[in-house]
């Protein structure tokens, strides 16, 4: 059976017992910092068991995308040398919330895993697993399926209970094994395996798990105690590759038809064939890993340098070095994702519509890491040169740092060289720095000091006890409030407010600035900044200060700034997925009142083209003067909405979206115009790449804008009264300017190449037989003079000419005929003796060679030395 028959048997099977089809989730899970990826089928509902949120239907069925290769569940570099771990598979799932439980559980994973109607695998090759304390699965198994007792295992708690966490839903599991390692009928032959065997044999792959299923009936505590759940639940999963192998007959999940055309894909790019021992490990590597590119990039993770970005960069750069090792130094994963595109596009739409996002960014990234790869190749010759000995540890660790080179990479070089590497001193180094880069973050100024100001603080001092701040921003820029707390030093003062109208920065939204005034003294905010929670006022104050009430103001203009800027990228960031793909993603941004810069995930420059679309489409959005809308509302609820949450991001339960109806959706906590009629014009200023995949542009609006256009207003009559002629014509008239130069420059080398130029002042002496004969270049363009000096060639015998040029670039140029150049005769000797009076360098073909002029004002000297320097070169 098929692997695309088997999940489609699997959704089939429960969609007819009443289960809601549910489509995969994104690898990307919404809403849980707790997760880098999507790693099991229950992500999707992991709030449903939690009570926090509740379905119209209680049964589901799916075919989940999954990730395993970061945090706690990372065996990436055990894939390709093993037979079942993989970066990405599927994970089958049927899932009741508070509906049926075990009976029901048993009963459905029996009849589809037995009955010839769908997998067909004889009950005499299945083994069961349960919790050593769950009688009532052991029985139900043996009365529901009629299956041997002796074939039930109790197990304990590290095998068989499943928790989300510490504390929640939590409950004993039951699993589903088949014996391959006796495939003759019904797998007859085997005698029942004791406990310690049955647990061996199953660690050893011979009895293979292919479904868990989950039986979620208690809630534990923070103390450990576990409470029966109101409306006991099932989570199972079933591995889609590891069913494959065992239907299709075959020892490895590789050997499926989920693999074997991507491999063939790679035998045919690589020009070699697969072998399914150790050998073919770098094929199936590469099979592997062109799945889980593939559908992270189509759910819009991006190669950078942390997080999930991190993760997806690591698995691409893991197959590449794979492939260079089997020969390839040219982009291969790229043919491989589009293999798999072909191949799940049908059931995976995502892949088809990202398809050349997918190909696109996997080609870049392929070709970004073949040229560091070449470039530590350069330093690796530098280490292994002479006899055989030790890479370092140090330098092992620094090809790793600089160059990208993993280990393993810098141990296969060296061992074809007969070197070896001081792994443990790679470890040592690696250690250090990941110590350094810990001390790092978790580096911070003491409490006493200012981390903005490096101001010495005093001691906080409560003002109004028991009163909670409020930031009232988003209403005002002025509002007449209390003093919660403050503290001083000699010429610094803090303050929480009781109302604060002071947006502290955050989100890429710089800090406001404004003023507090209290009864006779007045405070201008330099900075505002959060902390334990709360929003801090801060300025340099050396007055007497009593704390009262107080007037705090924002400064106006400066804040209708910031709100232009900081709603433009929104309207930004929605233009560029519109004209770039819905792959773009925020990586980073500044807010401030006179530009905005927003950096985004994108594998090329944005085009001119581009660009001027993108341009257009954030100011017609600006024209249409469409009302900001902003609500707060349960995180899934925004979710639902379309709203864009950023990777990496903690949301609360409760969100702000900022809604530009027909336009943008985001999760933001920033402040922003009304309408965007408000923003007034938007302009680009730049675009240019940051990173690897991440892109910038820059840009200013409103009266930002209008002064750049009356800027440029300014400089283009300028140049219009230089040019003698109407702004509107400066294109045109620019234009008859460069042609009438080309035709100038173009009679000036005819000229040069009919000998023009023999008007400069020269001195001609005999040396012997050969004539030479100095002068000054009447041109200082090195081409224009080359062309002079061919001329003079062409028209001579026995000669050298010398020029000396003055002028913005001075130096020296030296041309020899080629009856010379025949007898020995270099150019290029000849004008490094002469350059040296004047302490210059230089050199060219031996017919004609140039030098710079060390210092301009030997040039003279040199001059005059020439024809002794000609002469004692000739005599050689």
């Amino acid at each position: 059976m098929l692997s695309a028959e088997i999940r489609q048997s699997f959704i089939d099977y429960f969609a007819d017992r009443g289960h809601r089809h549910d489509p995969s989730s994104s690898l990307v899970p919404a809403g849980d910092p707790t997760l880098l990826f999507t790693n099991a089928g229950m992500v999707q509902y992991k709030r449903v068991f939690q009570g926090l949120e509740h379905r119209d239907y209680n049964r589901a069925v799916t075919a989940q995308k999954c990730v395993r290769a970061g945090g706690k569940h990372n065996d990436l570099e055990q894939v390709g040398h093993t037979a079942r771990h993989h970066t990405f598979f599927e994970m089958l799932g049927n899932f009741s919330f508070g509906d049926y439980f075990k009976k029901e559980a048993i009963e459905f994973a029996w009849e589809w895993v037995t009955s010839e109607d769908y997998l067909g695998i004889h009950p005499d090759r299945l083994y069961f697993s349960v919790h050593h304390s769950d009688d009532e699965a052991r029985r139900l198994w043996h009365d529901v399926t009629g299956a041997d007792p002796s074939r039930i295992y109790g197990m304990g708690d590290r095998d068989n209970f499943w928790q989300m966490g510490d504390t929640g839903p939590c409950g004993p599991c039951s699993e589903i094994f088949v014996d391959i390692g006796n495939r003759g009928e019904g797998g007859r032959g085997r005698s029942t395996p004791t406990l310690d065997e049955f647990t061996e044999l199953a660690e050893s792959g011979e009895l293979l798990e292919i479904w868990n299923l989950v039986f979620m009936q208690f809630d534990q505590a923070a103390d450990g105690s576990r409470t029966p759940l109101p409306a006991p639940s099932v989570d199972t999963g079933a591995g889609l590759e590891r069913i494959a192998a065992v239907l299709q007959g075959v020892d490895s999940n590789f050997d499926t038809d989920l693999f074997m055309s991507i491999i063939a894909k790679a035998e045919d790019v690589i020009g070699a064939k697969y072998d399914d021992g150790p050998a073919g490990a770098g094929f199936r590597v590469l099979a592997d890993h062109a799945r889980a590119v593939a559908f992270l990039l189509a759910d819009g993770v991006y190669p950078t340098n942390d997080g999930r970005g991190y993760v997806l960069r690591r698995i691409l750069r893991r197959a590449v070095r794979h492939a260079y090792l089997m020969g390839r130094s040219e982009p291969t994963l790229v043919h491989l994702t589009n293999a798999v595109v072909e191949q799940m596009g049908g059931m995976f739409p995502e892949l088809t519509e990202k398809a050349s996002h997918i190909a696109d960014v996997t080609r870049a990234e392929e070709e970004r890491f073949l040229e560091t790869i070449e470039g530590g190749l350069g330093r690796m010759n530098q280490i292994t040169t002479g006899a055989a000995g030790t890479v370092a540890g140090d330098e092992a660790f620094k090809l790793y740092d600089t160059y990208g080179f993993p280990i393993d990479l810098t141990e296969v070089i060296a061992a074809e060289r007969g070197w070896k590497v001081d792994v443990a001193g790679f470890e040592k180094a690696l250690s250090r720095q990941q110590q350094r880069s810990r001390s790092a973050r978790n580096a911070g100024v003491s409490g006493s000091v200012n981390m903005k100001t490096g101001k010495v603080r005093g001691a906080w001092k409560t003002v109004v006890p028991r009163k909670r701040q409020r930031f009232v921003g988003y209403e005002t820029t002025e509002t007449e409030t209390d003093i919660l707390k403050y503290r001083r030093s000699s010429d610094h003062l803090e303050l929480i407010l009781h109302e604060n109208p002071f947006y502290a920065e955050s989100g890429g939204q710089v800090s406001d600035t404004g003023v507090v005034t209290g009864d006779g003294w007045r405070m201008q905010v330099d900075d505002v900044y959060k902390q334990d929670g709360k929003q801090v006022v801060s300025g340099n104050f050396e007055e007497e200060f009593e704390p009262s009430v107080v007037q705090a103001a924002v400064k106006e203009r400066r804040r209708r700034d910031i709100e232009r800027n900081h709603t433009a990228t929104h309207l930004a960031h929605a233009a560029l997925r519109n004209v770039l793909g819905t792959h773009v993603r925020q990586a980073g941004s500044v807010v401030a009142p006179d530009r905005l810069r927003f950096d985004f995930s994108h594998h090329a420059p944005v085009t001119p083209a581009e660009l001027q679309e993108i341009e257009q489409q954030i100011n017609e959005a600006i024209w249409a003067n469409v009302d900001v809308v902003t609500h707060e509302m349960p995180y899934r609820e925004a979710l639902k909405l379309g709203a864009m949450a950023l990777f990496g991001e903690k949301y609360g339960d409760v969100v702000r979206v900022v809604d530009v109806p027909g336009v943008s959706v985001e999760l933001c906590g920033g402040t922003h115009v009304r309408t965007t009629g408000q923003i007034g014009l938007f302009h680009f200023t730049g675009e240019s790449g940051v990173a690897a995949g991440v892109r910038r542009i820059e840009a200013v609006t409103g009266p930002g804008a209008y002064t750049r256009v009356r800027h440029f207003d300014a400089r283009l009559a300028e140049a219009a009264e230089v040019l003698r002629t109407n702004p509107e014509h400066v294109g045109r008239k620019i234009e008859a300017l460069l042609e009438e130069k080309k035709s100038l420059e173009k009679k000036i080398e005819e000229l040069l190449k009919q000998g023009g130029g023999r008007g400069e002042e020269v001195v001609e002496t005999l040396l012997g037989s050969t004539r030479l004969i100095v002068g000054d270049s009447p041109v200082d363009d090195r081409r224009q003079i080359g062309l002079l000096m061919d001329s003079f060639r062409d028209q001579n015998s026995n000669a050298i000419k010398v020029l000396f040029a003055a002028g913005e670039r001075p130096g020296i140029h030296v041309a020899v005929t080629d009856d010379l150049v025949s007898s020995g005769v270099r150019a290029g000797d000849l004008v490094q003796r002469i350059a040296q009076v004047s302490g210059g360098k230089g050199g060219g073909r031996p017919h004609f060679a140039s030098a710079g002029a060390g210092d301009p004002d030997k040039l003279s000297e040199a001059r005059s030395k020439t024809p002794d320097i000609v002469q004692e070169f000739l005599q050689g």
